[in-house]
């Protein structure tokens, strides 16, 4: 497949779906105009814009899209992802009118927004425009999920186009949404094509699928837009990523297939700052299955005098025990929010940064391994307390879900480090001990 995919994406969950692409860390042109150089490259950005208000996450992707598309070749730009969470928080609006404008200002007008939040894997999928969570084994209309209740992005919707009019501020009507639904889809791609030739202007098209060859469709109709120098934007769950970009199957990661680098220590490092139910029900697991060393950082501590003591109480004790076993590090339980989503953004930020300084402090003992559990964890734990600049996808642990990065250019003390990206809202709630006793094995194996 000749596209390219510049794929912008809010927290470093989006690679899960895809492999041995290239995903930036930094807010910085030169990798990814040189990722994006060879035919049919694909390129993933974290802009992390899910931790940023909307002004600032829309000035910074703006001034990077500019600058890529300053050192690009002349002709038609890459095809502009806005990867999201794929239960709809986040700056769903804002973020693709921003990329938009940046491609309109140089001549090349957008025909429409694809919105096709589904992961497959973690069950989301899309059916008559209503979008769906599998959770505890039972489908529930996404509007009633806790992620719904998200103190700085939280919704009622569960239809897809009522969703977009409630996130526009009305500023949306529904009767302008346009919906490739399933029986388009099993139509064919004459079909879906058809629909693509009704937008224009920045119209949103709602992409319903239930498994990959549903979007496998969609993808293939799009190409016939591009073919025919139509321009669209795509904001999406993971799922969509891979089709758009032609990548394959790949099988999950195992012991046998996961390097550690040499000089680092015989044990590992997991850290869990996310706070949603599944999440704190996964960390049960892991406590009950044993075999690590649990550290708590208070969060009310955190946000007082206290805070500078309190974590290097915990770097101190989490380096003293990597020497006998593996550490988990984790937040209190309790989420502390405020009425006011500013305020309860910068609590979030400021328990991230406490994160970071004990992964940083960790980190120049050298653990075999990282976990960071948690969107927004992820990304500030690779960025800041790996020092990771670029790093490559290695693959999943499970089918398409949880990725491995390798650092490529990162800090000294985290080359050799295999650092899983580990999503707040994705797994079964065995999946994360489960990843846990996988790279313990691993790390057995090379030290044999």
């Amino acid at each position: 497949m000749s596209r390219r995919l510049f794929v912008f994406d809010d927290d470093p969950t989006g690679s899960q779906a895809v492999h041995d692409v290239d995903v930036v860390l930094e807010l910085s042109a030169p990798p990814v105009v040189a990722a994006l150089e060879p035919e049919g490259s694909t390129c993933f950005v974290l802009t992390n814009s899910r931790a940023l208000d909307e002004s600032q996450a829309l000035v910074q992707q703006r001034e990077l899209l500019d600058a890529v598309l300053d050192e690009l070749p002349a002709g038609a730009p890459p095809h502009l992802v806005s990867r999201s969470d794929s239960t709809l928080r986040g700056h769903v609006i804002a973020e693709p009118n921003g990329l938009a404008d940046a491609l309109e200002a140089r001549g090349h007008e957008v025909a429409g927004f694809l919105f096709a939040p589904a992961m497959f894997e973690a069950g989301r999928y899309t059916v008559d425009d209503v979008h769906w969570a599998v959770l505890q084994g039972e489908p529930v209309k996404v509007g009633e999920t806790d992620f719904a209740q998200d103190a700085t992005f939280g919704y009622r919707s569960s239809n897809l186009k009522d969703f977009l009019v409630e996130r526009s501020g009305g500023a949306l009507g529904r009767e302008e949404i346009l919906s490739i639904g399933l029986d388009d889809i099993a139509a064919g791609v004459d079909a879906v094509s058809a629909i693509l030739d009704r937008a224009s202007g920045r119209t949103w098209v709602v992409v319903n699928g239930t498994e990959y060859a549903h979007q496998e469709v969609v993808a293939e109709a799009l190409g016939r837009q591009e073919a025919a120098g139509r321009a669209f934007i795509t904001r999406c769950g993971p799922s969509f990523v891979r089709p758009l970009a032609g990548i394959e199957h790949s099988e999950p990661l195992d012991p046998a297939g996961i390097e550690i680098g040499p000089g680092r220590m015989e044990h590992g490092l997991l850290v869990v700052g996310s706070h949603v139910g599944l999440t704190n029900r996964q960390l049960a697991v892991v406590k009950e299955r044993g075999g690590l060393h649990e550290i708590e950082l208070d969060v009310p501590s955190l946000l007082t005098d206290e805070r500078r003591s309190h974590l290097e109480r915990a770097i101190d004790e989490a380096v003293e025990a990597l020497g006998e076993t593996d550490v988990v590090v984790y937040t209190s339980r309790d989420l502390i929010r405020t009425d006011d989503p500013r305020e309860s953004l910068a609590i979030a930020r400021s328990v991230s940064d406490a994160v970071v300084t004990v992964v940083r402090g960790v980190m120049q003992a050298k653990p075999a391994w990282v976990i960071a559990k948690g969107g927004i964890t992820s990304h500030e734990v690779a960025h800041k307390g790996l020092g990771m600049r670029r790093g490559r996808v290695a693959g999943q642990f499970f089918p398409r879900q949880i990725s491995q990065f390798m650092p490529v250019e990162a800090d000294e003390a985290a080359h050799g480090c295999p650092y899983v990206v580990f999503p707040g809202n994705v797994g079964t709630e065995t999946a994360l001990a489960d990843v846990v006793d996988v790279l313990a094995e691993a790390t057995r194996r090379n030290r044999v």
